[in-house]
């Protein structure tokens, strides 16, 4: 990354020593910086940017991190978080994720799981800066809200820009309904139902030009793509 090392930082909030001395070793062996606090530094840092993640264990020193979580996100403080715990319910995992959290690991896990949620949330980081995408002739603009496609506006509902906007950023992948649930719709868990299809529909009709391919195809079996060459 070509941050600085300042908003590089990883603060881990974790009251089993052991257990945070394995994860400032790993996540340092490869080229993190981390640092230790209390939920009340954590959050400190957060909110004067001194903190690109933070790792919060659900209960520290039995206090439960959420809560300052919660105050957080209503603070409009956006820094990415994810939660540990030894909590893994289907319910305490989506507890920690309505608070807040980015992403929840339960415990016990194995250190190369942790090291790749936290490099899949500092990438979604440098993603987010991005201001403008574009596929073609079409183009979004992330700071006006706005999507034009050859020139000519196409107004679309908030739903929709985010639904575009995950198809933008990974252009030629393909992309499954449980992806988009999951990170556009927000359900961690599974669930039956259609929203996914109804809104692409609804979308194609928006940005597609009549007599050329559809931006957004069917991969049969498999989800979507992309098909920025249409």
């Amino acid at each position: 990354m070509t941050t600085s090392n300042r908003a590089q930082t990883i603060v881990l909030v974790e009251d089993e020593s052991e257990l945070a001395s394995e994860i400032r070793i790993e996540l340092e062996r490869l080229g993190h910086l981390v640092r230790t606090a209390s939920i009340t530094e954590a959050a400190d840092a957060a909110r004067v940017g001194d903190a690109a993640l933070l790792i919060m264990d659900r209960i520290v020193f039995g206090e439960d991190s959420l809560a300052t979580l919660q105050v957080l996100r209503k603070e409009g403080v956006k820094v990415p978080v994810l939660v540990i715990s030894a909590l893994s319910s289907l319910d305490e995992r989506v507890r920690g994720l309505r608070a807040g959290g980015d992403d929840y690991l339960a415990k016990p896990f194995a250190m190369v799981e942790l090291v790749a949620r936290v490099e899949a949330l500092l990438r979604r980081l440098e993603d987010v800066r991005t201001t403008k995408l574009r596929a073609g002739d079409l183009e979004m603009d992330l700071i006006e809200q706005t999507v034009y496609r050859g020139g000519t506006r196409i107004d679309l509902l908030p739903r929709e820009f985010k639904l575009l906007e995950y198809f933008l950023r990974h252009q030629g992948r393909v992309i499954t309904r449980a992806m988009l649930l999951q990170d556009v719709w927000q359900y961690h868990f599974s669930i039956e139902t259609n929203v996914v299809d109804v809104h692409i529909s609804n979308l194609r009709k928006k940005i597609d030009v009549r007599g050329v391919p559809s931006l957004i195809v069917n991969i049969r079996g498999a989800g979507f793509m992309l098909n920025a060459n249409a």
